[in-house]
This record gives structure tokens, C-alpha cells and sequence, in this order.
């Protein structure tokens, strides 16, 4: 969860990330560089305390958020699988649990997690034994609307993590001692929050994941293309997705929408 005194999408459930510190800096390089700032995920693999492992699985295909910035996600996986833990009859370390998040109260109020594939289903998936956890019914876990974006029809996904069945990071102290910016977060807690809502291009983005991940469709209704690239590089040719500058316009719907008529002048087929 994002800290409250961020300037953009204060207080929303998002993925570690950040923008480049240099041109050389490759994608993988950044994720890990943001997800060690923000959370405390050891950036070089050295440092990832046995039998964890980080593993670097593939790239997404860039997304276009609402608000005209290019994502492109970078898909790890973190698990503890040893072979000599398990011949020995040992216990593997539950990532979950045993991965003590050192957050940045500047940048995150709270840390949480959610199985992947439960990203595919309207309902949450649970064990039999763990029913009696969830707040609410299993079927709070999901609720998805069609909007236009753009001349576009645009799935938004809104899904609610339960966290009364797991274990919620949240930063201690700031920088100097000062207390954690968790405050607000807390009290709608205090207040009977007990779940906390994932959607956007975030649940988009898991949404993708799974999908491909698994090699199943969703439940619910979706959008069936992954990622934006060809609005995204209609949108770089026209300069309106260069770095802001005073002389510079953002990407406007007019932009976005002439980008739009040219792929389908260019590809009559294709479903935007």
C-alpha cells in the first residue's frame, strides 16, 4: 500500500517500481533496485538469505496507465524450495512469513500478499479448514465494471484482499525516529477494514500474470489483449510520451485517439 503523503495514488494497493536512474540501468536492474528502496527485497542475489531465491522469469509487454505512463513489468519468482531441506525432511521457508520486509515509511504504508491465481476467480480461494478467516463472503473477493478509456473499452478490475488470514508488514519508524506514515491506514483498520482493494492497472496487470502463468482465462469478463504497445508506440512517434518539459503536452484523448484510428487504418483486423 501506497503512503498516504505521496503525491500520486496516495493510500492505493501497488507493485514495487520506480523510473530509471540511468539509460544503462536495464529493466530487471530497476525492478530490484525500486523493490530493495521500497522494501527491503535484496537487490543483488548474494544477499537473498538461504534457501530464498529470486528468479527472474520474463517481461510483460508495456502497459499504458490512465494517467500516460508507460509501465513495463518485470515478473519474478521468490520462493524457498531447497533440495537438501526437503530430502532431509526439513521444513522450506514460507516466504510469507519468514521475509521480514524493511519498508520505507516515506514511499509504503504496508506490505501484503495475495496467491496468484487467485486472480482468475470472482471468489476467494481458500482452504476448506481456513473459510473461517475471511471477513465477509468469499464472494467480496472480486467486482469488475466495463468503462471507455480513450475510445477504448477498458475492464476495470477491483479486487479485495482479505488480510484477517495473513500477516500485514507495516514500517516502524521513519528516517530520524519520527513514527511510521501508517496512521491513516491504521485507523480505517481500527474502523473495521478487512480488506484491502486491488485494482487498476495494478489488478491488470496480476490479472496478465496469471493468465499467462497458469494458461487459464478468467472467470469475469476481460480485456483479451496484454499490454498497449501499439497505442504506446503510435503515441512515441508523436512526441507525447517524451520526458516532461515545460513545452511539452501530455497525452491528451485527441492524441490518443488519432493513434488509435492510424492502428486500425494500418490493421483493419485488429481489436483495440
Amino acid at each position: 500500500m501506497r503512503a498516504s503523503t505521496l503525491r500520486s495514488f496516495s493510500g492505493h494497493a501497488a507493485l514495487p517500481g520506480g523510473k530509471a536512474d540511468t539509460l544503462t540501468e536495464t529493466p530487471f536492474e530497476m525492478a530490484r533496485r525500486e523493490a530493495s528502496e521500497e522494501i527491503g527485497l535484496p537487490r543483488d542475489d548474494d544477499e537473498v538469505r538461504a534457501p530464498l531465491t529470486i528468479e527472474h522469469l520474463c517481461q510483460l509487454p508495456l502497459y499504458l496507465a490512465r494517467t500516460s505512463v508507460v509501465v513495463g513489468p518485470c515478473v519474478a519468482f521468490l520462493h524457498a524450495h531447497d533440495d537438501a531441506t526437503a530430502a532431509a525432511g526439513g521444513r522450506d521457508v514460507r516466504v510469507g512469513e519468514d521475509l521480514m520486509p524493511r519498508l520505507d515509511a516515506r514511499e509504503v504504508a504496508a506490505v501484503f500478499s495475495a496467491p496468484l491465481h487467485n486472480f482468475l476467480r470472482v471468489e476467494d480461494e481458500v482452504r476448506r479448514e481456513d473459510e473461517s478467516l475471511l471477513p465477509g463472503k468469499k464472494s467480496d473477493w472480486y467486482s469488475g465494471a466495463w468503462h471507455d478509456w480513450h475510445d477504448r473499452k477498458w475492464r476495470m478490475h477491483n479486487f479485495h484482499v482479505p488480510i484477517t488470514n495473513q500477516k500485514v508488514s507495516k514500517p516502524k519508524v521513519r528516517e530520524g525516529g519520527q513514527a511510521a506514515i501508517a496512521g491513516e491506514l491504521d485507523k480505517r483498520e481500527d474502523q473495521g477494514l478487512t480488506r484491502y482493494k486491488v485494482w487498476g492497472m495494478t489488478a491488470k496487470i496480476l490479472v496478465d500474470a496469471a493468465r499467462i502463468a497458469f494458461g487459464e482465462e478468467p472467470e469475469f469478463e476481460h480485456v483479451a489483449h496484454v499490454g498497449d504497445e501499439d497505442i504506446i508506440a503510435k503515441l512515441q512517434v508523436t512526441g507525447q510520451l517524451e520526458e516532461k518539459t515545460s513545452s511539452r503536452k501530455d497525452a491528451t484523448d485527441t492524441g490518443i485517439n488519432d493513434a488509435r484510428t492510424q492502428i486500425k487504418q494500418e490493421n483493419p483486423g485488429a481489436k483495440l
